[in-house]
């Protein structure tokens, strides 16, 4: 690695070359097993053809003009998420933080539209929403705010999945509530039946505009095109990126009803966003999903995949819980097991810890039966020799 890059990632012994579908290959030539996909981004697998066919069509025809002229590439693409989420407008920037934080914004906005100067927005604990400033200070994890205080004010947490913790939590500077429809860096943990649904009679009863972080839930993952879909609700707010892009960066804030129009001229805005060599890249990801049925197989996949764990995992003493929603599943286990990620890197299968014990897979929507197959073999044998250790010691 190099000496000039900042060391802000704890990088593992591995560089990767060329990708192919749910595979990867390094330097040397070695063949990994992708559960990862670049932490739920690039759900069509690594280099998808037609995804590579439109952004090198679009880069040989209009990569960037400004968001100060007509993009109609943004226009086509708002209205096609805006169709698929249930909302009237969007808003196009770069990253899931940067959509978070236009969720944010909205908020503050939708405060001043109340008279409210000191604004609160209900987050979750085990939440995550970003590493800027404003949706860092919304995160409920004080490891990674560590350094970085003061932080920006205006955001209590409350457990997440409970009702009552967040009327508890009412007063009168309550603006808005925002939630991940599954806490993803939080340990892939699902919202609980019902909980979505009271959010939403919540925040009608008492003029909050409900908020959901779908950055790493949406576009297809969970099965179904957005997280919060599996709980019959439509929010205010919807925040996207990950795996809308298949890999090219783009983020997106979805709203509807009063929330669509707080953004006015001058309240926001960003260099790159929505760009048309972008938005050509997302609408090529959504033609594939869309064609392809990707929700559905997603949740096929994930069923399958959850039930050959429990087989292969059961009676393994270490094993704490299995739980997932279409392609989103986490396993946890009994004590931290950051260690596995190494291993399963030895094992040539790639997977990712979060909450310290809970290991995370997200692998592409585009899997065949037998990788996710494959998949559930090698992890499971990755935690069986760690339950022996654990006996043993």
């Amino acid at each position: 690695m190099s000496d000039h890059l900042m060391s802000t990632y704890a990088r593992l012994p591995v560089s990767f070359v060329r990708g192919e579908g749910a595979w990867l290959w390094d330097d040397s030539g070695r063949r990994y097993l992708d559960a990862l996909s670049g932490i739920a981004v690039c759900g069509l697998g690594h280099a998808h053809p037609e995804v590579a066919r439109a952004i090198a069509e679009q880069a040989a025809t209009l990569m960037h003009t400004s968001n100060v002229y007509g993009i109609p590439l943004q226009a086509a693409l708002a209205e096609r998420l805006c169709a698929l989420a249930g909302m009237d407008r969007a808003f196009f920037c770069n990253s899931g933080a940067e959509a978070n934080e236009a969720a944010i914004k909205l908020a503050r906005l939708h405060a001043r539209h109340r008279g409210i100067e000191q604004p609160v927005i209900l987050v979750a604990e085990k939440s995550f929403h970003g590493r800027t400033l404003a949706t860092l200070s919304a995160t409920g994890n004080a490891k990674v705010k560590r350094g970085f205080e003061p932080l920006v004010v205006g955001f209590r947490h409350v457990p997440y999945g409970d009702t009552a913790a967040l009327q508890a939590a009412m007063n009168e500077n309550v603006v808005a509530v925002l939630l991940e429809a599954v806490q993803g860096e939080g340990g892939v943990h699902i919202a609980p039946a019902g909980y979505l649904a009271a959010v939403r009679t919540l925040c009608e009863r008492h003029d909050w505009l409900m908020m959901l972080d779908e950055v790493q839930a949406g576009i297809a993952r969970t099965g179904t095109w957005f997280g919060f879909q599996h709980a019959g609700v439509v929010p205010d707010v919807i925040t996207l990126a990950k795996g809308l892009g298949n890999g090219f960066p783009i983020g997106a804030c979805l709203a509807r009803g009063h929330a669509a129009a707080l953004f006015q001229p001058g309240s926001h805005g960003s260099t790159f966003g929505g760009n048309p060599l972008a938005c050509r890249t997302a609408l090529s990801v959504l033609d594939i999903i869309e064609r392809d049925h990707l929700p559905l197989r997603a949740a096929a996949l994930g069923e399958r995949m959850q039930q050959g764990f429990r087989a292969a995992l059961d009676g393994c003493s270490v094993v704490r819980e299995i739980r997932g929603l279409g392609l989103m599943l986490g396993i946890e286990l009994a004590r931290p097991c950051a260690e596995l990620v190494r291993r399963a890197l030895d094992a040539a299968i790639l997977i990712n810890v979060t909450a310290d014990s809970v290991i995370r897979l997200l692998p592409p929507l585009t899997l065949s039966d037998a990788e996710a197959d494959e998949i559930v073999t090698r992890v499971s044998r990755l935690i069986h020799t760690f339950a022996r250790e654990d006996s043993a010691s």
